[in-house]
């Protein structure tokens, strides 16, 4: 899901207020007592007093929404008084819009009741429009969708100019008038509750993933997606399929989904174009649309065999999708050497204090991570600091600790990548020290 492109679902029945549990209802109680809290807080200086307001008034009678919010994000009550205190014309300037939570239920009902015609296995959802600090915009749980009002019902009239660095995203964002796509946003939503999972192990399977929700709630809504990806995607469709394909079977998404970072494109989220681009495809290619519009919905990103027959029956690749894996396993980089002593070396003198890994292709320095070997916890060896890369990045050395006689494992994982963005092959560091210094 989108960070901040986030959706607001609600259902047939609206019940204002209501935490209970009924079928396809929306909550919005919590915008009003945050408010009341926010009034409360700014009455004081006394930074322990303001805590027990916003606990008294707000936390204490959260929804279950926000507590899912809270609980996922990591929002403490402190969270809450910090920004309140550090942002005050950004919170009165926003605080109108998250008051219109309410209003948007009727176009929102009704668009649920399309998407229950389109795929009439739809199951009920609740929405809680809740009040973050800053961290999400929304997200989704089981059949919760979690909404952060206080960044999906912004516009770009609310004001920013006190963001300390690190928010500039939400800055672009609210140039995008969010609160203007809610009825859309709320049934790209309603179907991430619909599918398997809303975390698929490839970039493949998660832009499948946004894309579906995309393209169907399009199918559903009659409305246009306005993701400036697809706009951009539709426009350099080659060059962008083209360098997706070399990239589509990385355990991490960079650049292509929920990132900022820089890119040769110089457009965010491409990922949502290029699941859509293969729905679409795969839609207007099948002989009966329903049935199209079903297998999207209940596919299982994480299998690789399904999301291969469905990218294959898409045609959206000129080659098939096991094909493709296979030239972008061969380009994968891998260690090939790690210094001053040979892998799997039995007697390696614990006085040794650093250690150097070896790449086939020089490396992105912004990405790496090491895990357990088979071995487990006890076999790790003390890492005390990464001394850095080389010139060329194609080795790394790391200073390290290292005790006699003990048998030392752990993995460089496939979060190294290459500078081209490419998965490095895991490899497991394994050897034994000498049993004397």
């Amino acid at each position: 899901m989108n960070k901040f492109c986030f959706a607001f679902v609600l259902s047939l029945l609206f019940f204002p207020g209501s935490y209970a549990q009924k079928r396809n209802n929306i909550v919005t109680a919590d915008i009003d007592n945050f408010w009341r809290a926010y009034d409360k807080v700014r009455t004081t200086g006394d930074s322990a007093q303001q805590v027990a307001y916003l606990d008294e008034l707000f936390i204490s009678k959260g929804s279950p929404g926000l507590k899912a919010m809270m609980k996922l994000k990591g929002y403490t009550s402190k969270s809450y008084t910090d920004l309140i205190n550090k942002y005050p014309a950004y919170w009165n300037s926003i605080r109108e819009n998250t008051l219109k939570a309410k209003k948007f239920s009727k176009d929102i009902a009704k668009n649920v009741g399309k998407l229950k015609k389109l795929y009439p296995d739809l199951r009920p959802a609740t929405i809680y429009f809740t009040i973050g600090a800053l961290r999400s915009g929304g997200t989704t749980v089981d059949n919760m969708i979690l909404i952060g009002s206080e960044i999906a019902l912004a516009d770009r009239n609310t004001v920013t100019t006190e963001f300390a660095k690190g928010l500039e995203n939400l800055r672009t964002y609210f140039k995008s008038d969010p609160i203007n796509i809610v009825v859309f946003t709320n049934i790209h939503e309603y179907i991430h509750t619909q599918q398997k999972t809303t975390d698929a192990a490839t970039l493949l399977g998660q832009s499948l993933l946004e894309g579906v929700a995309e393209f169907v709630a399009v199918k559903a809504t009659a409305i246009q997606s306005t993701l400036p990806s697809i706009l951009y995607g539709k426009e350099h469709e080659e060059q962008v399929r083209q360098a997706f394909g070399l990239e589509m079977f990385n355990p991490f998404t960079g650049f292509w989904l929920y990132s900022d970072a820089r890119n040769k494109f110089n457009v965010r989220d491409l990922g949502y174009y290029v699941g859509y681009a293969i729905c679409e495809k795969y839609y207007n290619q099948s002989d009966d649309k329903s049935a199209a519009i079903r297998e999207m919905i209940e596919l299982d990103y994480n299998n690789e065999e399904a999301l291969s027959d469905f990218v294959d029956k898409s045609h959206y690749f000129d080659k098939p999708v096991q094909l493709l894996k296979s030239e972008y396993e061969r380009s994968r980089p891998v260690v090939v050497a790690i210094k001053p002593f040979e892998n799997n070396s039995l007697s390696v003198d614990p006085a040794t204090t650093q250690l150097t890994i070896e790449f086939s292709a020089p490396m992105d320095e912004g990405y790496r991570s090491f895990g357990l070997g088979p071995l487990g916890e006890k076999s790790i060896f003390k890492l005390k600091r990464v001394i850095g890369y080389s010139d060329d990045r194609r080795s790394l050395t790391l200073e390290i600790e290292l005790e006699p006689g003990r048998h030392y494992q752990k993995t460089v994982n496939a979060y190294f990548r290459s500078k081209d963005g490419i998965a490095l092959k895991p490899f497991l560091i394994d050897f034994t020290t000498a049993d004397k210094l």
